[in-house]
């Protein structure tokens, strides 16, 4: 297991929270590099915390949107993880994780990802409650609110394009599906399964329907958007049901969904719903050629352009503005790593 510690110094705002991880042999998958569900995970855990810290309130994940997973990191990297609130609704928090990884041999620190999260405060009784208003500081702060804001809109139209689909037996595309029961693992207060898990279910799903379609190895490039409808209890049955919808030249756009079902054995409601693009590697690690899926049913032609639509509504979203320069605090060497 990784060896993490949570980074605190005077110097850090108070809407930031830094975590810091070496990569274990155990953290990386079959082709020798940390995969998407266990940085989702990493990521979750974050900006969880941050969210936590400033509302100081139980929160849940409502929405994750635009993660590209540009650079691969390996055993023995140091990685941390920077959550910061960058924007604040009524009830919910706006939250930025950037991903940076280095080569401890190497002297250079690299961005490895962001990722927006937005998290929704909750009172004791489970409704949303209002949270303190986040004002910028720097004009970093003042890029990155911006940017939050005018995401917004188009977050609502990407979210409401993937709401009026609908999925059926009709559909012949690839497809796999799992079932289980939720078990006490990575609880959160009460009875509920932590986010970071249920996002570990939908990357594993994609990856896996991408690995049957290709023949071979399938990481994940891009999380083009999760939505949470409800959370997850110990004892639900789950089920994630990962559907080909759309493939390039050489990648697969994979969609997912998670039902639950509940102990009195009432019908299944959705959980969450979600989009990622997964690519094959050749043994260079380079994206290779994938098998061209054909539609055929109606369902599936209505579904192949409802995955190039939202291609095309994500060249609208801008990128969160990166910082010009690392701080100081994100230098590891002066910072003890537990082992």
């Amino acid at each position: 297991m990784q060896s993490t510690e949570q980074v605190r110094r005077p110097d850090t705002a108070s809407h930031t929270i830094i975590h810091r991880l070496r990569v274990a042999s155990g953290d990386v998958g079959t082709i020798g590099i940390v995969d998407g569900a266990t940085l989702l995970e990493w990521i979750h855990t974050a900006g969880h915390a941050v969210a936590r810290q400033w509302s100081g309130r139980r929160c849940v994940t409502a929405h994750i949107g635009n993660l590209h997973l540009d650079r691969p990191i390996r055993a023995g990297e140091l990685v941390d993880l920077h959550a910061s609130v960058v924007y604040t609704g009524r009830t919910s928090m706006h939250v930025l994780v950037t991903v940076y990884s280095r080569d401890p041999l190497r002297a250079k620190t690299l961005q490895t990802a962001q990722c927006p999260i937005i998290f929704v405060a909750l009172d004791d009784d489970g409704s949303p409650m209002g949270v303190e208003k986040w004002t910028p500081v720097t004009i970093l702060d003042l890029q990155r609110q911006r940017q939050a804001r005018v995401r917004i809109p188009m977050r609502k139209r990407i979210d409401a394009a993937m709401a009026a689909q609908s999925y059926s037996a009709e559909g012949t595309a690839p497809r796999t599906t799992a079932r289980f029961l939720a078990v006490r693992t990575n609880v959160t207060d009460g009875n509920r399964i932590h986010g970071g898990r249920v996002l570990r279910w939908i990357e594993e799903a994609a990856r896996g329907c991408g690995t049957e379609w290709f023949g071979g190895q399938a990481i994940t490039s891009y999380v083009a958007g999760v939505r949470f409808h409800r959370p997850v209890n110990v004892s639900d049955v789950i089920e994630v049901t990962a559907r080909v919808i759309h493939t390039g030249p050489r990648s697969a756009h994979i969609s997912v969904h998670v039902t639950t079902t509940g102990t009195d054995g009432a019908h299944a409601q959705s959980t969450a719903h979600a989009l990622l693009v997964v690519v094959s590697l050749d043994q260079r690690g380079n994206a290779r050629p994938v098998p061209t899926w054909v539609p055929l049913s109606d369902e599936d032609h209505r579904l192949d352009q409802h995955a190039r639509h939202l291609i095309e509504l994500r060249l609208f979203v801008e990128p969160s503005t990166m910082a010009a320069e690392l701080p100081a605090y994100t230098d590891p060497e002066p910072l003890h790593i537990a082992v």
